[in-house]
């Protein structure tokens, strides 16, 4: 195995640029997953395993569970700790990366089961509730994910906040949301668009048998107005209170819950 000690090596900075740039990474088509537990997940995902970076220690104290990363992986380096602090997204550096390929899911967002659950989440910009929405959908079952904007699903916090769960379920993602929800309603999938708005139609009433999209939006402005005016109806989460919304989170697991239950 190839040992790796400067940290201006061109593989180190090409590793800790991607880590950092989202453009960068779109622009290389490559992303880095930090930490032993992201690293397997990526064993049974269907991402393609490049590189594998792993410390003295790590690949000491777990020999026999990185030992299949180094086995399907192109290339395996035993880097420094120097190395591992300057690649790291993290105070305290895990001490194993993995680069991997990204997925060609340009045509995929015509590719939707017509009888399936998904959540779309619209220009969701905060990792922690991408994250929580992923793990929901996950435990849930729901069919997939479907990605408008908002955060890069390949950044290092938005892969550590969704704990595997992007590397195990369907992502779809919509450049265009309004042609994706339209194509959705002609092949009779059922679209919603959440709201606080007291007057659209209880959540508890929404007939979800069959194929449903079902839009969650970003948490400062919600659903956009051309979003809601492309879905078939307006619901809500009638609260009790004085809270004027739900987290978008928290609202995107109840919505998950009740077109799986």
């Amino acid at each position: 195995m190839e040992q790796i000690t400067s940290t201006q090596n061109p593989k180190v900075k090409k590793l800790s640029k991607l880590m950092s740039s989202s453009s960068y990474r779109r622009e290389s088509g490559e992303f880095v997953l930090e930490g032993l537990r992201l690293c397997l997940d990526a064993l049974n995902s269907e991402y393609e395993l490049c590189e594998v970076y792993a410390t003295p220690d790590m690949l000491s104290r777990y020999a026999g569970e990185i030992a299949p990363l180094i086995q399907k992986a192109n290339q395996s380096y035993e880097i420094s700790k120097d190395v591992c602090q300057k690649i790291s997204d993290t105070k305290n550096a895990q001490g194993i990366f993995c680069l991997c390929k990204i997925l060609d899911k340009q045509n995929d967002s015509y590719k939707i089961d017509t009888s399936g659950k998904y959540i779309l989440l619209e220009q969701i910009s905060d990792p922690t509730n991408f994250g929580a929405v992923c793990r929901t959908a996950e435990a849930m079952g729901i069919s997939g994910v479907i990605v408008c904007g908002g955060c890069d699903i390949y950044s290092p916090k938005v892969m550590r906040c969704a704990m595997g769960s992007l590397l195990r379920i369907p992502v779809i993602f919509a450049n265009d949301v309004q042609d994706f929800l339209n194509h959705c309603k002609n092949v009779g999938i059922k679209t919603y668009a959440s709201t606080p708005c007291d007057d659209a139609q209880n959540i508890l009433d929404v007939d979800m048998c069959g194929g449903v999209v079902f839009v969650v939006g970003n948490e400062a402005q919600g659903v956009t107005q051309s979003t809601m005016d492309a879905c078939n109806s307006r619901v809500t989460i009638k609260m009790q209170g004085k809270a004027e919304s739900l987290n978008a989170a928290a609202a995107a697991s109840i919505i998950i819950w009740e077109m799986m239950k």
